[in-house]
């Protein structure tokens, strides 16, 4: 299928501006940029009941959160989905996804606790899967105190996000963790060392370029790492795992290796949705205010978790 006609003239109008790519970018402008694009396409306006702003002990000092409560939540304990925010581990926070989380709480009528962690450079791997563990860990012995029903919790992110939903996911169940009930993977990273099909298809002019992912690898990475060691697609034994729905771009170079992933999951036995977007780019639902399908996948993945968790 063809690309959108949408998105093409956006990435179009963004081919013409003369600016860096983000490798070749200061660090902070690199921060500011995506940034700005968050802010200009992401949701507007969005309603919810009510935003909280927190901190969490982690292994390293204060984990920064942010809990949404959607408009009619009462004060019941309600569902939950924790949530880790995309931007290649390198420029995404709290801020960058706000729109998204008020989003997801707004369509799903559920509480979203939208987490930060330590971002590369300055930290390198483990240190924002270390982040986004124990926050988990945390939120879960915490849910009471935070209006959290503890039985019907999802766990999700987008791109680099999606990768440590997973990565956290397969640990909690190797471990003995806190039950989650379902994973939400949006464009996920699952494998840091792949050079799959799609990677190469679209490796440029795409929106998320191949040496935008190679460059953000490089930051978070420590040089010699055991790339599979550490990626979701190369676990051993998925079996056991909450079930999941995966949003796929046809046109993101991702895509390859998110398939895959979601295809070992079913093999393990795990039940899985995969919403995949044959037309779309790469976090296409980050462009809300230029894609009018850009709403609609979020509302869709929203009932899928909504849906999941009233059957916990």
């Amino acid at each position: 299928m063809p690309l959108d006609p949408l998105v093409k003239a956006f990435l179009d109008q963004a081919a013409a501006l003369p600016r860096p790519k983000m490798w070749e970018m200061p660090l902070s402008l690199g921060r500011q940029t995506f940034a700005q694009l968050m802010g200009m396409v992401g949701p507007k306006d969005v309603p919810v009941g009510k935003v909280h702003n927190f901190v969490i002990p982690g292994p390293a000092g204060e984990i920064r959160a942010r809990l949404y409560s959607p408009v009619a939540a009462g004060g019941a304990a309600h569902q939950a989905l924790i949530y880790f925010h995309g931007g290649g581990f390198v420029v995404g926070d709290l801020d960058t996804h706000d729109g998204l989380c008020r989003l997801l709480a707004y369509e799903g009528d559920f509480l979203v606790v939208s987490v930060d962690y330590r971002r590369a450079p300055e930290n390198k791997w483990p240190a924002p899967f270390e982040d986004v563990q124990a926050a988990t860990r945390w939120i879960f012995e915490n849910a009471s105190s935070l209006g959290i029903d503890g039985g019907r919790v999802a766990i999700g992110g987008d791109s680099a996000g999606g990768l440590l939903a997973a990565s956290v996911a397969q640990n909690l169940k190797a471990h003995g963790g806190p039950g989650i009930a379902f994973q939400l993977l949006l464009f996920p990273v699952t494998d840091f060392g792949a050079n799959s099909g799609s990677m190469d298809r679209f490796a440029v002019g795409y929106f998320l370029e191949k040496q935008t992912i190679e460059w953000c690898h490089a930051q978070v990475l420590v040089p010699g790492s055991d790339r599979a060691a550490i990626s979701p697609l190369h676990a051993k034994d998925l079996s056991g795992l909450p079930p999941a729905y995966v949003m796929l771009g046809g046109y993101d170079p991702l895509h390859d290796q998110g398939l895959a992933y979601a295809e070992k999951l079913k093999n393990a036995g795990v039940k899985v949705s995969v919403a995949d977007y044959s037309e779309m780019v790469h976090c296409f639902i980050y462009l809300q205010s230029v894609l009018p399908q850009a709403h609609a996948a979020v509302t869709q993945a929203a009932a899928a978790v909504a849906k999941a968790l009233e059957k916990a």
